[in-house]
């Protein structure tokens, strides 16, 4: 695997999607040890997210080298996160168009709320 990648999931502890899913990002973080996950929570970490606006849960940040290389809602499965990332890296030129605001959500995450 090249480069760090980061896995975000941005969720909300009253969405009970959320609750539900929190084990199987749980595993998936367990079966992706070389990827770092984080758990944020957008009420707790509101101020960091600034205008984005987070309608759909779970909503995912994947990023690589600190490059998003997805941001958008997915599915609540392991099984399904994990095709995810695993498409992102064998697709060693981007997985496409990102949603524009990926990138500054990413590094005010990273500045403010993520541990190093």
């Amino acid at each position: 695997m090249d480069g760090a990648w980061r896995v975000i999931c941005l969720c909300a502890a009253w969405c009970s999607a959320c609750r539900e899913w929190r084990a199987s990002f749980d595993a998936a973080a367990a079966a992706h040890p070389a990827m770092r996950f984080d758990w944020v929570d957008i009420e707790d970490q509101a101020d960091a997210l600034g205008e984005v606006d987070v309608e759909t849960f779970p909503t995912v940040l994947i990023a690589q080298d600190g490059r998003p290389r997805f941001y958008g809602a997915v599915l609540p499965s392991a099984a399904q996160l994990g095709r995810l990332l695993a498409s992102l890296q064998t697709d060693s030129g981007g997985a496409g168009a990102v949603a524009p605001e990926a990138g500054p959500l990413l590094a005010r995450l990273q500045a403010h709320v993520l541990p190093a």
